[in-house]
């Protein structure tokens, strides 16, 4: 009988890991009800930054929200991280542009045989897709279109094309969200009114501008021109680096369209895009197509095309 105290109080002095062992056991058993009780808010992840700022806008306290392809990342290019890959196997929608974007074609498989149960929404439902304007400037006109016929996926940078984002988004989330169906339909009503309004001060802004033509290294803007128009010029073709030749053919374009700017993406190199201005007597000016903050990026990207169009 004088035994069992005795083992009673060397247990408890001298097993401390054993106490370790409880209280990370209570910690992470509150930690878990802490994010069962998250629950509450969808776990929404998105292929590309625009498409960010459509789920927090709609979405708003109602979601929580991460993205796929980072700021300054290359969606042509990017591979998601391991934690990337684990939220994304928790999560309950993945937005995405569904036009052709390199990163979705090559990963969607993949991301989905990691959560199976995920809805999708494809922001690009129910849009007229535009042919890519690239420039094949080693073969007669035309001819490029012909034999590839690719869709330009940039659709988001025309605000009317943003407003059947966001209304397509609104139908996804409330599919998955009933309860929260008219407080996505008031986000949505908010969101629709200010792109209506941002449509009409971009073309009251460009609507003066002497010259309508504007070259880009990377063709990203063709929905942005065809809506207020204006005319893309693309030096790049399909991505790839430019022949010395091409490079000669986009300098003597540009000269003789007495175009002294050459528009760049932050996420691709501008080295061949110097070059150009450099022959041309002009100079690079950023632009950024995947900006999260939609509406200050469209309002600023239209204030460079105006100064460099006039």
């Amino acid at each position: 009988m004088t035994i069992r105290p005795v083992c009673t109080r060397r247990v408890v002095c001298r097993s401390p890991l054993l106490l370790l062992f409880f209280v990370l056991f209570f910690v992470l058993f509150f930690h878990g009800c802490t994010n069962r009780q998250k629950t509450d808010t969808l776990q929404v992840v998105a292929s590309i930054e625009p498409l960010v700022y459509f789920v927090d806008r709609i979405g708003g306290e109602r979601v929580s929200v991460s993205v796929m392809v980072p700021a300054g990342g290359n969606p042509h290019t990017y591979e998601p991280t391991p934690k990337q890959m684990a939220l994304f196997g928790r999560s309950d929608l993945f937005v995405k542009a569904g036009s052709g974007v390199e990163f979705e074609l090559d990963w969607m498989g993949r991301l989905l045989d990691l959560n199976r149960s995920i809805a999708v929404c494809n922001a690009s439902d129910g849009i007229l897709l535009l042919p890519m304007e690239e420039q094949e400037h080693d073969s007669p006109v035309g001819e490029h279109h012909q034999e590839h016929g690719n869709l330009d996926p940039h659709f988001w940078l025309s605000p009317s094309r943003a407003r059947l984002i966001a209304a397509t988004l609104e139908r996804s989330l409330s599919a998955l969200d009933p309860a929260g169906k008219a407080y996505y339909a008031a986000n949505l009503a908010t969101l629709d009114r200010e792109l209506v309004s941002l449509d009409r001060e971009i073309r009251s802004r460009l609507a003066g501008v002497s010259h309508r033509r504007f070259l880009v290294f990377h063709p990203a803007w063709g929905y942005f021109a065809h809506d207020f128009g204006l005319s893309q010029i693309a030096a790049e073709v399909e991505g790839k680096t430019l022949t010395p030749r091409q490079l000669q053919r986009v300098i003597e374009e540009a000269r003789a369209e007495g175009i002294r700017v050459v528009f760049v993406s932050p996420q691709f190199s501008t080295a061949q895009a110097a070059a150009i201005a450099r022959d041309i007597g002009g100079k690079t000016v950023t632009v950024d197509p995947l900006a999260r903050n939609y509406q200050e990026n469209l309002r600023h990207a239209t204030e460079v095309f105006a100064r460099s169009l006039q």
